[in-house]
């Protein structure tokens, strides 16, 4: 039961999906799907590395166990 609302929203979806006229910049899809991120502000990457770098060497071995 319900099947049928399902089926509906999925095809309106599908359909609006394929006849959308939509300005794709592919260059960026291209850069997210191989990983290529630039990152301009390290320093707060680096911050909360270093801040939560105890914990991380607390629980590394976590999931070893599962090999």
């Amino acid at each position: 039961m319900g099947r049928g609302r399902a089926k509906a929203k999925q095809t309106k979806v599908a359909r609006d999906l394929k006849y959308r006229s939509v300005d794709m910049d592919l260059a960026s899809l291209e850069r997210e799907l191989r990983g290529d991120k630039v990152r301009e502000d390290h320093t707060e990457d680096e911050e909360v590395s270093d801040k939560y770098a105890d914990l991380a060497e607390k629980y590394s071995h976590y999931g070893d166990d599962d090999q």
